[in-house]
């Protein structure tokens, strides 16, 4: 067990396109959060206004 987690802590290797894929999908997944906050925010920031013209 020692030696696999020595070898994984020397492993140099560059990062293969499936880490820079799981990368982008985790990217993805936190702005669509955020962009739905936002807009749920921003939604009743304008119905504020607009009930209050």
């Amino acid at each position: 067990m020692y030696g696999m987690l020595s070898n994984l802590v020397k492993d140099e290797s560059g990062v293969t396109a499936i880490e820079y894929g799981l990368i982008a999908a985790l990217i993805a997944v936190v702005c669509v959060a955020i962009w739905g906050t936002v807009g749920t925010n921003l939604k009743a920031t304008f119905t504020t206004v607009s009930n209050n013209l």
